[in-house]
Parts: C-alpha cells; structure tokens; sequence
C-alpha cells in the first residue's frame, strides 16, 4: 500500500500560482459543508479539479486517469476506498463507475459532510450514476467553460 500511495502523490497537480476566481467557489463550499460528497462535473479544462484543490487542499488526490490507481480501483474497490481514510478528492471518476456503489457504502458509514469532492466530465452516464448511488449524499455542481469576462481579468486586458 505505501508503494500506491507515493504513485498517487506523483500525480497530484500543482495549484496554479494565482487561480483565476471562481463565483461558484462559494457555493461549492457550501454544499461541501452540506453533503458526505461533492460532485463536479464539467466539460475538459473547466477548472474541476483546480476548484477541488482549492476547496480541500491538504485532502489526498486521487486520479483515476492513472492506469494504475484505475487498475487498483476496478480490481479491489473496498481496498482502495479503505485506504482513503477521512475522505480524498477522486478526480476523473466516470472511469470507475463501480466504484460509486462501494463508495455509498463508505459514506453510509460515516456521513460527515466534505468528505469526498468526486470530479468527472459531463457524461450523461457519470451522472446518472451519481444520481443512482449517491442519491442524498452528494451536492451537484456543473462548472461551464471560462468566460470571455472571466480569461480577459486573468489576462489583464
């Protein structure tokens, strides 16, 4: 288990020096504040995982695009949840829908809210799974792309 962790932690992205602001930042934690879990989703690029990050940012990180975290996940599911301790952020989670029928479990077991921050693309099928499993234990937010407004502060023009 040590070696899977340091793999895991070779993958957690840096937080950008000076992320651009969010509006949803706040309702975002407020429904971490609300919910065992938190479910992003969005299209590629829309900030998921830097929102995740800056909402919990001493949380483990977990990437599913990671062959090998993937592999552990879809191999041995109560393995890899149980040795997420008080909770982690799983991004990419539409790689592993199983893992959501394990993790209403996990959750059931202790429903402190913020636990989890779950990312994934906007996939009808992420969301009905969330929807399915998670019912009443996750908060949903859809990030949108950046707007013009938005890039044209963080470029100062």
């Amino acid at each position: 288990m040590p070696t899977l962790i340091y793999i895991w932690s070779m993958s957690m992205p840096a937080l950008p020096v000076d992320p651009i602001p969010r509006r949803l930042q706040s309702v975002a934690q407020a429904r971490l504040d609300s919910f065992p879990a938190l479910t992003i989703t969005g299209p590629r690029q829309s900030g998921k995982t830097t929102l995740s990050r800056l909402l919990q940012p001493t949380a483990n990180y977990f990437s599913l695009e990671d062959p090998d975290v993937r592999a552990y996940a879809l191999e041995d599911p109560r393995g890899f949840l149980g040795g997420l301790g008080d909770g982690a952020i799983l991004d990419e989670v539409q790689r592993v829908p199983t893992l959501l029928s394990y993790l209403q479990g996990v959750i059931d077991e202790d429903p402190s809210p913020g636990r989890f921050i779950l990312t994934g693309s906007n996939q009808f099928e992420l969301l009905e799974s969330v929807t399915q499993s998670l019912a009443g234990r996750t908060g949903l937010l859809t990030l949108q792309p950046f707007a013009v407004p938005v890039h044209s502060a963080a470029w100062g023009s």
